[in-house]
């Protein structure tokens, strides 16, 4: 069945098969080639998807996989081949550089594009909107981040289109074309909030370890131009909401409860928080 998906499309687009599909939670993909040239033929299971599709098209290759063709639920992409590995790179003392080329990805998704935004894009405050039930029912550090986050969608600075997830594993090695952003959400807000991801990843090992994310509040505060308290207060709010979905699908949320826990202490020792918030 997940094979028989892409058929007409094969014929369709003239793509050959270059691999066996990948299967996730809301999408079904496959590696091709057209004329040669490797590409990702991939079928859209939620409107999610749908919405990074459009907005993949909408940046037109810059800083970003090309949308090659794109018809109802199919998207075919660019393939990044490229040999490094921004996990990789973390994991190997590199993360600070990893960091900034993420910094630098961020910077050239956001930049201004000629003509009207996509439609679909979803407000910050709506991709919220599970944070504050999830700190009601939890407490705890939760609540520190629903009140991160409520303070800072109140009054948004350098509203920009998002990508949305931007981490190590959607960043990828376009060779010649550079590191290339990939599975992108579609939302609109702060420009701060596209830097809070890298804090949670590339592995808990890494995003959890002693010093980490006070370390990479200084590298990503100056690699982006960003306020460093402002980022930390983005971090928590991401990490609290990353949590709040964690708990509410069943799965283990110590990562980013941990993520959260760690940037509201290093707001509070840079003396940036105010507990009255809570």
């Amino acid at each position: 069945m997940p094979g028989a998906i892409f058929d007409d499309y094969l014929v369709r687009w003239g793509l050959v098969r270059d691999g066996e599909p990948i299967i996730t939670r809301s999408s079904v993909l496959l590696p091709v080639h057209r004329n040669g040239v490797p590409a990702i033929l991939k079928i859209a299971g939620e409107i999610e998807e749908r919405r990074g599709g459009a907005l993949l098209g909408w940046w037109g290759g810059a800083a970003a996989v090309r949308v090659l063709a794109q018809e109802g639920d199919a998207l075919l992409m660019e393939r990044a081949v490229g040999g490094a590995s921004l996990i990789e790179m973390a994991r190997s003392g590199r993360d600070d550089e990893a960091s900034r080329v993420l910094c630098a990805a961020a910077a050239g998704l956001h930049a201004p594009r000629p003509g009207p935004l996509p439609p679909s894009l979803v407000p910050l405050d709506r991709w919220f909107r599970e944070l504050e039930p999830a700190a009601a029912r939890q407490g705890g550090v939760l609540r520190r981040a629903a009140a991160a986050a409520r303070e800072l969608l109140a009054e948004p600075r350098e509203v920009v289109v998002l990508h949305g997830d931007l981490h190590h594993g959607n960043v990828l090695d376009g060779g010649r074309r550079g590191w290339l952003a990939i599975d992108p959400k579609g939302l609109l807000g702060e420009r701060g909030f596209d830097h809070a991801n890298i804090f949670c990843n590339p592995d808990r090992g890494v995003a959890t370890a002693e010093g980490r994310l006070a370390r990479q509040a200084d590298v990503v505060s100056a690699a982006a131009g960003l306020d460093r308290s402002r980022l930390l207060r983005w971090v928590l709010a991401y990490a609290g909401l990353s949590a709040a979905w964690s708990l509410w699908d069943g799965d283990d949320a110590t990562l980013a409860l941990t993520v959260a826990e760690t940037a509201a202490v290093e707001l509070a020792r840079a003396g940036a928080w105010d507990d009255r918030a809570d």
